[in-house]
């Protein structure tokens, strides 16, 4: 966890969530390999089901592409985990299907109380959300009261429950910095290097609780130095959940929708992007002309848990999709009173980008 203005790493602590972490990704199975025949017959098949049943697909930009070119194709939505969700609330579809990782899946549900939320599978997960376990983030908080609790939306329900504020990348700095102003301090959760980024942009007073995304995580400043290097036309962009050493050379930081809507608007031809290489897919879409690199990480050898691509993300298929729907398997279910609980913190956010003009929007 952390301790004033400087974060104070607990190593056994991180050494723990790595490796359950690590051996959740070793039972993890990936959807089986389908030919083009096969994947056509399904789309088929599901199309019709989900008109059968008025559902929609909601896909995450880190998702497999043709999940991605699915949703949209059937009226759905491909966006971040609270563009998701928003969607979902606001669509009149009975039946929401969330591709993506398990906290979409319950903010879509907090969002959408009455409607039934579907993902293809609940095993889809989030090392953020792995490594803030409510039995011991609430205790921190507690030993904490005059923090005010800020919690990134890739939580838990019951971890964004127990916040003040729940909040995207694209809209920290801004809650932050609101937060400061009225001279409150920060215990922020859970992802350190946003935290950390937050904390140096904003000059805040911050408790960061000691955890990262395993796809952020690899990018390596040496490698990207490297790279550099070789393609030195090359504008980088980076999530702000990468190492500050990555940070520190990127010329545009931001969320997912910030990086796909920089990529549009940046004047260079070659672009290194340094977050999940799922959302090459979209880059490629909007900005045809120009040419994506995935940023460096750790390498194929045993340090490396993703590779620039998130291998829960990577546990969503149509098949799966498919058999979740005809069974009405796979459904999120949130507590009533607990979605009420976490409602508050996100509305919280949702009111004061309203107030402010602000887009919610990031990768969350």
């Amino acid at each position: 966890m952390s301790d004033g203005n400087s974060t104070v790493s607990s190593q056994e602590n991180l050494a723990a969530d790595l490796q359950v972490v690590r051996d959740y990704l070793d039972r993890a199975a990936e959807p089986d390999a389908l030919s083009p025949d096969q994947m056509a017959g399904i789309r088929i098949e599901l199309k019709g089901v989900m008109q059968e049943k008025n559902a929609r697909l909601v896909a995450h930009y880190y998702t497999d592409p043709a999940l991605q070119e699915f949703a949209e194709a059937t009226g759905g939505f491909v966006g971040d985990s609270l563009e998701m969700a928003r969607f979902g609330r606001e669509t009149d579809a009975d039946i929401l299907i969330v591709a993506g990782v398990r906290f979409m899946g319950e903010s879509a549900k907090i969002l959408s109380p009455d409607k039934m939320v579907l993902m293809p599978t609940l095993e889809a997960t989030c090392s953020l959300d792995i490594a803030c376990p409510i039995e011991t983030f609430a205790p921190f908080c507690d030993a904490h009261p005059e923090h005010t609790v800020v919690v990134y939306a890739n939580t838990s329900a019951a971890v964004k429950a127990r916040a003040d504020w729940v909040v995207t990348s694209s809209i920290a700095v801004d809650v932050v910095e609101h937060l400061m102003e009225q001279g409150k301090k920060v215990l922020w959760a859970p992802d350190k290097h946003l935290g950390a980024y937050i904390q140096k942009t904003t000059g805040a007073d911050m408790l960061l609780w000691d955890a990262a995304c395993i796809v952020h995580e690899e990018f390596k400043a040496r490698g990207l130095q490297d790279m550099k290097a070789v393609y030195p036309e090359a504008a980088i962009l980076a999530h702000p959940e990468s190492p500050a050493a990555v940070l520190e050379l990127a010329d545009v930081i931001g969320s997912t929708t910030q990086i796909i809507k920089a990529a549009q608007s940046i004047p260079n031809r070659q672009i290194i992007v340094a977050t999940d290489q799922g959302i090459f897919h979209k880059l490629q879409q909007l900005a045809p002309d120009k040419e994506f690199i995935v940023a460096p990480t750790a390498g194929s050898d045993a340090t490396c848990r993703s590779c620039a691509s998130c291998p829960w993300m990577g546990m969503n298929s149509l098949q799966a999709m498919l058999l979740s729907l005809q069974e009405g398997s796979n459904e999120v279910v949130v507590d009533a009173r607990l979605a009420e609980q976490a409602m508050v913190p996100l509305q919280r956010m949702l009111d004061f980008a309203a107030q402010n003009q602000l887009k919610v929007r990031g990768k969350a």
